[in-house]
């Protein structure tokens, strides 16, 4: 299986923004990964909705693994998407 080196948030924003985007989505953009690169932490928010959606696994997630796995698995990658504290 392979591992992405790209935080989960960081990758469901880019989604998220290559689907506003993007002419193979809903965008009118034809080549729009640039625009993408630049505009994905705009959609930071909604991409930790999502996260925080896929905490509890459906019935048919839930028979193909453990979910006690897979909820741990989402909680880190919204433990990663919090943003840095600076304590001066």
């Amino acid at each position: 299986m392979d591992v992405s080196i790209q935080p989960a948030v960081e990758r469901v924003a880019r989604v998220l923004a290559g689907q506003r985007i993007s002419a193979n989505a809903d965008g009118d953009q034809e080549s729009a990964g640039r625009q993408v690169d630049a505009a994905w932490r705009d959609y930071l928010d909604d991409a930790v909705a999502v996260m925080k959606t896929l905490r509890e696994p459906d019935q048919a997630m839930a028979a193909a693994g453990d979910p006690r796995v897979w909820e741990a698995m989402i909680l880190a990658g919204l433990e990663q998407a919090k943003p840095e504290t600076v304590v001066l």
